[in-house]
């Protein structure tokens, strides 16, 4: 997946280009899925930089599997949240995609504004409510400065890590609520595995009733989907 720059991605004879990004604040994700065993080779005239999320393969669906190109315009977009929980979704690899067992998105979350939240989990499969998924945080900011808190916790331990530009963190288990420092935007790439398409996940029961949400921050979305105009992005 492309964070900035711009690339052309080579595979079974066709070229692919991917970009340009001039950073994950200032556009909408590029990125390309190649199923198991896919030969490929990257080239960049300038720099670049690339996200490589993968996962084992089950075996179950690969023979179906075909690469693919993920334009900006067909990525998602989701307000999630309200008032100073607010944040934006932008799935790039969701549940109905055609993968064996990948799921990425992004999550822009506005200054000092709370996300993955209310906390939840996913290491049960009990579906639908809920299902097994291991989880990794990519964080990035918009500032050199910046930092958030991302919270770690279930019945065995309690823990609130410090995370800062470049950070990444892996979640097996428990709740994962994350916070971004007043004054600093955040972003952090969701790249997710399991053994179902699904997103599915139980919310800590104490802090359930969250969801009944406030108005959402007016500073969301902090990046522009694509083909929205100013007064789109004003009314919403």
């Amino acid at each position: 997946m492309l964070l900035a720059g711009q690339c052309r991605v080579i595979v079974g004879g066709r070229v692919e280009t991917l970009g340009p990004r001039a950073s994950v604040f200032a556009g909408y994700p590029h990125a390309i899925y190649l199923p198991p065993g896919t030969a490929f080779r990257v080239e960049a005239d300038q720099p670049t930089e690339l996200a490589d999320g993968r996962a084992p393969a089950t075996g179950r669906r690969t023979a179906r599997l075909e690469v693919r190109v993920i334009r900006p315009e067909s990525c998602g977009f989701e307000i999630r949240g309200g008032g100073n929980a607010t944040r934006q979704i932008v799935d790039i690899i969701p549940p109905g995609f055609p993968a064996d067992r990948l799921l990425i998105c992004e999550v822009f979350t506005p200054a000092g504004n709370w996300s993955s939240y209310p906390p939840h989990k996913h290491d049960v499969d009990r579906p639908p409510g809920e299902v097994k998924l291991e989880e990794i945080y990519y964080y990035r900011f918009d500032h050199p400065d910046a930092y958030g808190i991302q919270r770690l916790y279930d019945r065995r331990a309690d823990r609130a890590v410090t995370v800062r530009h470049g950070d990444v963190m892996l979640i097996r288990s428990g709740y994962h609520p994350f916070v971004t420092a007043y004054g600093y935007n955040a972003y952090y790439l969701n790249v997710l595995a399991g053994t179902r398409r699904s997103m599915a996940a139980s919310d800590d029961p104490r802090y359930a009733g969250f969801r009944k949400w406030p108005a959402p921050d007016a500073r969301v979305p902090l990046v522009t989907p694509p083909g929205w105009t100013l007064r789109e992005r004003s009314s919403e």
